[in-house]
């Protein structure tokens, strides 16, 4: 591997040095009865699968074309479109 030249600015080579430099937190006490979990289990399970829908642009918005789809608040979404202005 060859090493790469350091292209941070120097106010980002502070800040890293600055947090390199931090203590590290302490362990954090779990006490006797505490059992281990997945990583999953704090970051939450998505129990919906993903899944396709036709929309159109209007006025910069994405709207469904099926009236019908209602998506909650703050759901993830992954825009492919045919071409971009």
């Amino acid at each position: 591997m060859v090493p790469q030249p350091d292209t941070r600015r120097d106010q980002r080579k502070l800040l890293d040095e600055q947090i390199a430099s931090e203590a590290p937190l302490p362990v954090p006490d779990l006490g006797a009865e505490a059992k281990p979990r997945p990583m999953e289990d704090y970051l939450g399970r998505r129990s919906a699968h993903p899944f396709a829908i036709a929309g159109i642009v209007e006025n910069g918005l994405v709207r469904p074309l099926d009236p019908q789809v209602k998506l909650t608040e703050h759901s993830r979404v992954i825009i492919v479109a045919a071409d971009v202005a």
